[in-house]
């Protein structure tokens, strides 16, 4: 998420009570996870583990809970809760707005598209050309919607992103400030779930086309003309790169990358990265060819202790 104006270092300090090492007037442009960070943005972290990689990374602000050596060219903020502190950020940049309307006075809607019944379009929505968004649909704020997009019955855009701290009174949510793009000529089936990303997008790209209730979990990149039949569930932080085809209800995790022209077949469990222009499998998944011998093989194991006998 970028910020409207620059901000200084010391005015962040300020807001989140903390220290910092760093000009005073060092710019803040924005803030973001680890994996979306640009110069000018602020990260958190607050395990030593991952202090290297944050430290190291793009961003130019590091939120910290320790006063470690700061790299050159860089700022840190030294809190004594850096998650805590990280979404005091965001509420104070991005704060929510109450709805006043069902379809609010500040979004966009383009020439030729259809808005059915029940529908309800939040702040800041720009909706492109010749759309149509069936009844129920619910579209958060700040959800960018391309040209020739449909949005089938119930579907949700823009819901929070599943990402907590566990915490000794309970579980602690990491704020959305993120937000959903869909491309032109998406297809959207009834009852899927959008989420938006905590602090970058979380998008669905150009001619891609998705079945009912298909979940893609937030910050979650879908390339251009992918086909994702119905209930696969995509977690977040997942890179699925152009002309993919998941079927139905498959599963993977978050921070993972599907190459381009993978086929994965239905209730396939997908653990790691896969590459590009193969068919895969099975749980964990494998290439197809390859997991259908193993279960073939296993079939034969009666018969080969027979055998044996």
């Amino acid at each position: 998420m970028k910020f409207q104006k620059p901000q200084t270092l010391e005015a962040i300090a300020q807001l989140i009570d903390a220290k910092f090492v760093g000009a005073n007037d060092y710019p803040v442009l924005g803030m973001n996870e680890i994996h979306v960070v640009e110069p000018g943005d602020i990260v958190f972290v607050d395990h030593p583990k991952y202090y290297d990689k944050a430290l190291n990374s793009a961003a130019t602000i590091i939120l910290i809970n320790k006063e470690v050596a700061c790299p050159e060219g860089k700022a840190l903020l030294i809190s004594d809760d850096p998650f805590r502190d990280f979404n005091k950020i965001s509420k104070h940049f991005n704060p929510f707005v109450p709805a006043t309307a069902v379809i609010a006075s500040s979004a966009k809607i383009g020439q030729g598209t259809v808005i059915q019944p029940n529908v309800f379009i939040g702040n800041n929505v720009v909706i492109g050309d010749n759309c149509l968004i069936h009844p129920n649909v619910i579209i958060y704020d700040n959800i960018t919607i391309g040209n020739n997009v449909i949005i089938h019955a119930g579907t949700v855009l823009g819901a929070d992103a599943f990402y907590y701290k566990n915490r000794p009174e309970g579980f602690d949510q990491l704020l959305s400030c993120g937000t959903v793009v869909i491309e032109d000529h998406v297809t959207l089936g009834a009852l899927c779930t959008i989420d938006r990303g905590v602090t970058g997008n979380t998008t669905i790209g150009a001619g891609t086309k998705i079945d009912n209730q298909v979940h893609v979990g937030h910050d979650t990149v879908i390339g251009k003309k992918c086909l994702i039949a119905s209930q696969v569930g995509i977690a977040g932080c997942v890179v699925i790169e152009d002309e993919v085809t998941l079927w139905g209800q498959v599963g993977m995790t978050s921070g993972i990358t599907i190459g381009k022209k993978a086929v994965i077949l239905a209730q396939s469990g997908i653990s790691k990265s896969l590459e590009g222009g193969k068919s895969y499998f099975g749980y964990p998944a494998e290439e197809a060819r390859d997991k259908l011998k193993q279960i073939a093989n296993v079939k034969r194991i009666p018969e080969i202790l027979n055998k044996l006998k």
